[in-house]
């Protein structure tokens, strides 16, 4: 019994490492412009497809793939702002929401349209197959995907916080009307943040698709965790994402063990609940 409740925690904490990663790319969004995207979860959900395209064409693994699919969801992120947000910047929030979650239909939509709804997976990669640490078995896809995700956050984490123009894209996010007279091209800035954004969600579908499902729904039940991780960590807080996301994953895996695995999510979204009426500004985030 115990070695089943030390996989369960492990489980855990590996599956919260790739919500924390989720989370990462819809919290800077949010933190840089105050615009929440609705659209989040079909952008891994795209990324998961380039991943399984590029196994089916061309015969690469996820993980050599994992670059292509960062670049090209960088790409998408910035097309996405441009084409789509940037128009709408100024206008009133519920604008906003219909435009990010009209992008989510669309993109679901042309999922869809050209590889219909059939589950899809990739059936054998690199990483298949389990290792045993200290007595407890780890997938070692689930293994890699939690390091990629860490590492991934790290090195967001060090942009925003050591180089010249993560500092720039913090200083459009506190204030973008002064942050314009101090010479920061806020327009440049906003666009990076979707890039990036977008990028870090590519890297959680490239890795997932190593040993996940793929299919045109495939995004919204990690977008769903991914808006109790941001509320939780505290809408704009890249650190309070990355806690959020162990604590939910563990929450999730926990309360399935314990309990039931149908009600898991319940309690995930009970724990939201209890955040929300507390402290409604998140463990991390400011009033």
């Amino acid at each position: 019994m115990e070695g089943v409740f030390t996989q369960t925690l492990v489980s855990g904490i590996l599956i919260g490492f790739v919500y924390a990663l989720i989370a990462v790319g819809l919290t800077m969004i949010f933190g840089m412009m105050d615009i929440v995207n609705f659209a989040h979860g079909e952008y891994l959900m795209v990324a998961m497809y380039f991943a399984y395209w590029f196994f089916v064409l061309f015969g690469m693994d996820p993980l050599y793939s994992l670059p292509w699919v960062t670049v090209l969801l960088f790409l998408l992120g910035v097309v996405t702002y441009y084409v789509f947000i940037r128009p709408i910047i100024n206008a009133p929030m519920l604008s906003q929401i219909f435009v990010t979650f009209g992008i989510l239909i669309l993109l679901r939509g042309v999922a869809q349209y050209l590889w219909n709804a059939d589950y899809r997976m990739i059936p054998q990669t690199l990483t298949s197959g389990n290792v045993s640490i200290f007595g407890v078995y780890v997938g070692v896809s689930q293994l890699v995907a939690a390091a990629g995700a860490v590492i991934c956050n790290g090195l967001i984490f060090w942009f925003l916080k050591s180089t010249k123009m993560g500092i720039a894209m913090e200083a459009v996010a506190e204030d973008k009307e002064a942050a314009r007279l101090m010479g920061i091209n806020s327009d440049r800035m906003f666009a990076l943040a979707w890039g990036i954004g977008i990028a870090s969600v590519g890297v959680a579908g490239g890795l997932l698709s190593s040993f996940y499902y793929v299919f045109p729904e495939v995004g919204s039940n990690f977008c769903l965790m991914a808006f109790v991780v941001v509320a939780l960590g505290g809408f704009g807080s890249v650190p309070g994402a990355f806690i959020a996301g162990i604590i939910v994953g563990l929450v999730e895996v926990l309360s399935g063990y314990l309990i039931a695995p149908s009600l898991k999510f319940m309690f995930v979204l009970f724990l939201y609940l209890g955040v929300v009426f507390i402290r409604p500004q998140g463990f991390m985030g400011r009033k």
